[in-house]
């Protein structure tokens, strides 16, 4: 049986992936987490209806992972670091922990098992990008020392440690960088658009726009983005590897859309664009479609009301 470890595991993107290899039933999967933004609510009928295939192990990838009753670890997905904005800048120095002793800790159980070992990075690595859209070969433009840095340099510097880690040791590493996804499984209070656009629209409050609205945004359905993952792992590729929607709306574009799909009342407000917000974010697949084969499938129309759908029984249930 394969095992498979996928660090944040109770995570937005991190459950998802793990319901996904679950579906395989020749995958024992681990899940990771120290729940500081992933929840146990994510995970809990996966450890309900997979008891013989589902672990779940509650630690802190900042200090030395141990994995007690492991004999043999195959795959490793490491995707354990807040990544909404208000998570990450809460405690800016552990997200900086995280993403970098996290890849040190995480590289080194590859090495004890030979395992391969994917890097979940980030768009977020391009900073206020200066072309339009971005590729793999674009080297950003990032404020080092901005209140996103500790997320965007931390992601940086985790890329720089797993290739050197692999021209050291030979690791079997894969590097994806994900671009603004969206779906079931999201944190309703992460703060992040689309969780705060369709929040506020169910509940009638002004939905708040920052700055003017003319910034944009390509988003991507989960699920998707779970297959791109699932492919990368299996492919012999190295990255990075974009993965994302390139299909680009304005942030009042996405508001309306999902004013519209909600029936809803609300008012857009406009606020103040924070400090370092990027301006562009649209992904060039080119070379995912090349090398994986993958692009994604589900539009926005279907994803935001899938999406919708999750939110509005969250609400109901409370």
């Amino acid at each position: 049986m394969k095992k498979i470890l996928i660090t944040g595991g109770a995570g937005f993107i991190g459950s998802n992936l793990c319901r996904k290899l679950l579906e395989d039933s020749n995958n024992y999967v681990i899940c990771f987490d120290n729940f500081y933004t992933g929840s146990p609510k994510n995970i809990s009928e996966l450890q309900k209806n997979f008891p013989d295939r589902f672990e779940v192990i509650e630690d802190d990838v900042t200090y030395h992972l141990t994995l007690k009753n492991a004999d043999h670890i195959d795959e490793i997905y490491n995707l354990a670091c807040p990544a909404s904005p208000p998570h990450y800048q809460r405690d800016p120095l552990f997200t900086t922990k995280t993403c970098v002793l996290g890849a040190l800790n995480v590289l080194e159980v590859a090495r004890k098992y030979n395992a391969k070992i994917l890097q979940s990075s980030t768009s977020e690595v391009y900073g206020e990008p200066l072309e339009n859209p971005q590729s793999e070969d674009y080297r950003g433009n990032v404020n080092c020392h901005g209140i996103r840095s500790c997320y965007d340099e931390g992601k940086r510097c985790a890329e720089s440690i797993f290739f050197d880690h692999q021209r050291m040791y030979g690791t079997n590493i894969k590097v994806v960088r994900i671009f603004n996804t969206y779906g079931p499984m999201m944190d309703p209070n992460d703060g992040r658009v689309v969780s705060n656009f369709i929040m506020q629209a169910l509940s009638g409050e002004d939905i708040t726009i920052y700055g003017d609205g003319s910034q944009t945004r390509s988003i991507c359905y989960v699920d998707d983005l779970v297959n791109g993952l699932i492919k990368m792992m299996a492919s012999d590729i190295t990255g990075p590897v974009n993965l994302g929607n390139p299909d680009e709306y304005s942030v009042k574009e996405l508001a309306e859309k999902i004013k519209q799909l909600t029936n809803s009342s609300s008012k857009l407000v406009y606020r103040e664009l924070p400090s370092d917000d990027p301006t562009q974010r649209r992904p060039d697949i080119t070379l995912a479609k090349k090398v994986l084969n993958w692009q994604p499938k589900i539009s926005s129309e279907v994803g935001l009301k899938k999406t919708i759908e999750y939110f509005s029984n969250l609400r109901n249930a409370r």
